[in-house]
């Protein structure tokens, strides 16, 4: 079949893909909070580390290999305890940082400052972690990749995804560094953190909860 043939199929698979980076989770409210807290680079750093982790679930899925882990429940099993005991560590950390006084959060924050590559691996390992992230991606392959197709119209959707996940990532990390937002986190600080400690560990406890 010729690539135009397969293109209906891959934009509703690419859509899907872009609705899911975009909409909140733990790796997109991570870098909401790490860019409007630490600035632009930062979250480009924590941006870059979950866009490896994206980029390394789709090659494995495209290889086969996540539909094996889907085979061995206690690998996942694994994968979702480590998962959502890191989230509930984030829920923590966002809940004391409520918690501060503002004096006390912005010492505290300079005191912490992660470096770029401490970021890139938080990033890493948000979306390592997320078991979620491996069923994710093989639901779009069976949307977008019909039984049969040649491998190059795999390689065309994980590279369409990959241009979608970049520009996304670094865009929402660029938007929430901006200096309105940035001010705008200022003065609700104490609300924001809350509510990121509040959905972290809902996610966490509701990960370890999941049935596989």
């Amino acid at each position: 079949m010729p690539l135009h043939d397969y293109l209906p199929s891959l934009a509703v698979a690419w859509t899907a893909y872009f609705i899911i980076v975009v909409s909140p989770g733990p790796a997109t409210l991570a870098l909401a909070a790490t860019s409007m807290t630490s600035g632009r680079a930062a979250g480009l750093s924590l941006a870059l580390g979950v866009y490896t982790g994206s980029f390394l679930w789709a090659c494995l899925t495209s290889a086969g290999l996540a539909a094996i882990l889907t085979a061995y429940a206690g690998m996942i099993a694994a994968l979702k305890i480590v998962g959502g005991l890191y989230l509930l560590w984030l829920a923590w950390k966002s809940f004391r940082s409520a918690t501060q006084a503002d004096a006390v959060h912005l010492a505290g924050l300079a005191d912490r400052r992660l470096t770029r590559r401490q970021l890139y691996f938080r990033g890493l390992a948000i979306h390592l972690t997320n078991p979620k992230a491996i069923f994710a991606w093989l639901s779009m392959i069976s949307i977008g990749i019909p039984p049969g197709a040649p491998a190059s119209i795999m390689a065309i959707f994980i590279g369409g995804c990959l241009l979608i996940g970049c520009a996304s990532f670094a865009g929402l990390a660029i938007l929430f560094s901006t200096g309105p937002v940035r001010r705008g986190y200022t003065r609700a600080r104490r609300f924001i953190d809350g509510f990121v400690a509040v959905f972290f560990a809902a996610v966490g406890v509701k990960m370890l909860a999941m049935r596989l």
